[in-house]
């Protein structure tokens, strides 16, 4: 390797260094973030570029160490001191061995990771990125600062392409690709610089993600070349291919060398030529009529297309509705080939759901308990009237409390769930026919909350106003055109702003206790006022009983004093005795009653109605009836 070949290496690596700063200064100074992710394939090649600098280096040292052992080995009239068995006396050759195997694959697996982080985070940071265009004051300074670099780099990098197809100078191409590729990235960054002026304001955007998922393809690229290099067959006196020459690189700055490229990786992965073989250069020769074969087949294919269930599609020709064949229904369809015929499809039996108020948010786990005082997503205030107020300033003083104000502030989730019904309206009358909706029913919502009372509507009047919402929305959007049917409103979520939400729960509290203890003293007094009057009626009903039953006690004492009087009149004697034989059971009845029998006497009944009978005068009484006559 000669001399120019490595001053070429450092040529190679100190453009990459230039024109990657004035890369990044350009994207600052336009706005750009394709030229910024542009930067960051320089950024890469410069590390590249000086790795082959420095392996150029080593094998040029390697090269003037044989051509010294070759000079001595001719003037010596032995050779043995220099076998090639003998490392130790090659350090140029063991240096290069040593760099080859240890240090060019450590390059690899750091290389692959800048790869696959600047990969990810430029996505993701391009996700999330408010892209502003690009200022049209710095629009034709920047787009002549990249055609510039365009030129020089395409300059300097075709030279370097074409020196580097020569076998020696193999380790000029993995630089000399990353020079080219600056030139087309360059090219591409001054292209989407005039995307406002053709009303396409985010092909920056668009073209920077592309060069994301470029990149990403790169990184795998080097994972995979880092994993055949494991497995790779190494004959001995092949000089291989630098792994560190990516061929995705190369294929991107050298597109005409496609065929070129999959020979040698096929020649460098399977160890012999297979771009030698019949099948392979059949291939090459009539890869134009595959392509175009291939080509013809892929829009073939365009002209049929089939809609599924549920489904219908909208058919356009060069861009306008064909006429009598505008909406596809689900099946199979003919149409001509793309791009003359294109196909839309819409979901038209699906139920949609959008959101009024608040933005749902996608969680992993689904939120069983939700309160006011916690924020669930994120939700806007609107506007709702307050008509409970003190209608006097006395009543303000009375209640010794400020005058609330006639309007307050509510938290509202609201889900609208609509139908496209006419997809011709849906898509032709409105340039977004979902996002017209959404701010209709937006409207409705802010219109029909400041006439409504906040009380009412969180409590009572909840299915009345989504039923009145309902109606509204849709007769908006039927005059619109909108071609939708809306199917439910749902008020399922309203509560004041979570801010005030703890010293609103208070108020309710106070209210509801309030209110507890209203109807539990009216239950006190009905419980009190049924008791007395229970009470009450218990006691006249007992004298009214008392005041019958004497009457009537009296009424039958008289009549039976009357009855008596024939009795008596006809038997004085009879009746009296039978009277007293009636009378004396009943008047005994309760009392103790003492049998004394004697053997010796007559059948004489003896009745002592006195009213203690003693012991003394049982046995007296026993004594003298047993006492003989």
């Amino acid at each position: 390797m000669d001399r120019n070949t490595k001053s070429k290496g450092l040529v190679n690596f100190l453009v990459l260094v230039a024109f990657g700063g004035a890369m990044f200064a350009t994207s600052r100074f336009a706005n750009s973030l394709a030229a910024l992710v542009a930067f960051m394939f320089l950024g890469l090649g410069k590390l590249v570029a000086f790795v082959s600098w420095f392996h150029m280096r080593l094998e040029e040292r390697e090269v003037a160490e044989k051509m010294e052992i070759e000079e001595l080995a001719r003037t010596k009239t032995s050779s043995t001191l220099f076998d090639d068995k003998e490392t130790a006396f090659f350090p140029a050759r063991s240096s290069r061995e040593q760099f080859e195997k240890y240090f060019v694959p450590g390059f690899m697996v750091v290389l692959m990771i800048l790869e696959f982080t600047g990969a990810i985070l430029l996505w993701r940071g391009l996700g999330k990125v408010d892209f502003m265009g690009i200022p049209a004051d710095r629009m034709m300074i920047a787009t002549g600062l990249f055609a510039g670099m365009a030129l020089i780099l395409f300059m300097v990098g075709r030279f370097m392409v074409t020196i580097s197809r020569v076998e020696n100078n193999r380790l000029l191409r993995p630089a000399s690709n990353f020079v080219l590729l600056g030139s087309y990235l360059s090219i591409l960054c001054a292209a989407a610089m005039v995307g406002d002026k053709v009303d396409f304001p985010k092909a920056d955007l668009y073209l920077a993600k592309t060069f994301s998922v470029v990149l990403g393809l790169v990184a795998l690229e080097t994972l995979i070349t880092l994993i055949f290099e494991l497995y790779r067959p190494r004959l001995k006196g092949k000089v291989a291919r630098p792994i560190y020459d990516s061929r995705v690189i190369g294929l991107l700055a050298q597109p005409e060398g496609l065929v070129a490229t999959a020979a040698q990786t096929l020649d460098y992965q399977f160890g012999f030529k297979v771009s030698e073989t019949w099948f392979f250069r059949m291939l090459r020769e009539r890869i134009l009529q595959v392509l175009v074969f291939q080509f013809v087949l892929l829009i073939i294919s365009t002209c049929v297309v089939f809609i599924e269930p549920g489904e219908q599609a909208l058919l356009e020709r060069f861009g306008k509705p064909v006429a009598n064949n505008t909406i596809l229904s689900p099946g199979a369809h003919l149409k001509l080939p793309w791009p003359v015929d294109k196909v839309y499809r819409y979901r038209t039996e699906q139920i949609q759901t959008l959101s009024v108020g608040f933005t749902p948010e996608k969680e992993e786990h689904e939120e069983t308990l939700v309160l006011w005082t916690v924020a669930h997503s994120k939700e806007d205030n609107f506007l709702v009237a307050n008509r409970e107020q003190a209608s006097t300033e006395a009543d303000v003083a009375a209640a010794g409390t400020k005058k609330s104000p006639p309007v307050s502030l509510i938290t509202v989730s609201i889900p609208v769930q609509f139908q496209i019904t006419n997809l011709v309206d849906w898509v032709y009358n409105n340039e977004n026919g979902e996002e017209l909706l959404q701010q209709i029913a937006t409207r409705e919502v802010v219109r029909f909350l400041v006439s409504a009372d906040i009380n009412e509507i969180m409590s009572h009047e909840r299915l009345e106003s989504a039923q009145m919402l309902e109606k509204r929305i849709q007769e908006a959007a039927n005059a619109q055109k909108l071609g939708a049917r809306i199917l439910f409103v749902g008020l399922q979520d309203l509560h004041p702003p979570v801010k005030v939400a703890g010293e609103y729960e208070k108020v309710v509290a106070a209210a509801q206790l309030r209110q507890a203890t209203i109807i539990r003293a009216e239950g006190e007094a009905i419980r009190t006022n049924n008791l007395a009057g229970a009470k009450a009626l218990s006691v006249t009903n007992l004298a009214e009983a008392a005041r019958i039953k004497l009457e009537l006690t009296a009424s039958a004492r008289a009549a039976a004093f009357t009855n008596q009087i024939p009795a008596f009149k006809a038997a004085p004697s009879v009746y009296v005795q039978r009277l007293y034989a009636q009378t004396f059971p009943r008047a005994v009845a309760n009392a103790r009653k003492y049998i004394l029998v004697s053997t010796n006497t007559d059948h004489v009944i003896t009745f002592d109605l006195q009213h203690n009978a003693t012991d003394d005068f049982i046995r007296q009484q026993a004594e003298a009836i047993n006492k003989p006559n």
